[in-house]
């Protein structure tokens, strides 16, 4: 998570980089998410942008404080 007053800064891209290439170095083969709020949009595109798929959801996984039980996602990408 980044903190709010940082969000759109590039540091939870930069975040997710390095956890990717600190990952694939220690020879990982893939690297999996899995709950990622479906509300969540800027998380959602961010790990998409990264190359993560949708591999699931779990229907009402999640109780989101204002929009009630959402879904929540699997998220997966070979490294």
């Amino acid at each position: 998570m980044v903190d709010p007053a940082h969000s759109g800064r590039g540091v939870g891209r930069a975040l997710c980089e390095y956890t990717l290439e600190w990952a694939r170095a220690a020879g990982f083969r893939a690297m999996q998410f899995n709950a990622v709020v479906e509300t969540n949009a800027p998380a959602v595109a961010l790990y998409r942008s990264l190359g993560f798929e949708i591999v699931g959801t779990v229907p009402q996984g999640f109780r989101h404080p204002a929009k009630g039980y959402v879904g929540l996602h699997i998220m997966h990408r070979p490294l």
